[in-house]
């Protein structure tokens, strides 16, 4: 299902979190699926269940699984962990067009870019 990356700097149990969230937008898990159990999961990785269930417990907190006593984590609905995930992408994509600003580039050179990533017709003008 995932594996862990050694030479990736970032924590053990960040990668975890990062894959699982991938897994949940992407729909391979779909709501309300039960997650693999932390030892179970723990296990498969070959990695202490202790960073397993720290990387559940940021899941839960960002609303992307809920926790069942005595049955374990499953999927969360896509409304619920929809508007977590939006709100973490407009920050970082605000983040990266002030860059861009603060490294001079052209407003409509941004434009641009913005819409060929969305598919727009305005990328055609030129060709």
């Amino acid at each position: 299902m995932i594996s862990i990356d050694y030479s990736d700097k970032s924590p053990i149990y960040e990668q975890v979190l990062r894959k699982m969230e991938n897994l949940i937008v992407n729909g391979v898990l779909a709501p309300d699926d039960k997650m693999p159990s932390v030892r179970n999961l723990a296990i498969e990785l070959s990695i202490n269940p202790n960073t397993i269930q720290r990387a559940y417990g940021e899941l839960e907190r960002k609303g992307y699984i809920y926790t069942v006593k005595g049955r374990g984590n499953f999927v969360c609905g896509s409304d619920k962990w929809r508007s977590t995930k939006v709100e973490a992408l407009e920050k970082q994509l605000i983040q990266v067009l002030r860059e861009l600003k603060n490294v001079n580039v052209d407003g409509d050179h941004i434009k641009k870019i913005v819409d060929e990533c969305l598919g727009g017709k305005n990328n055609d003008k030129n060709q």
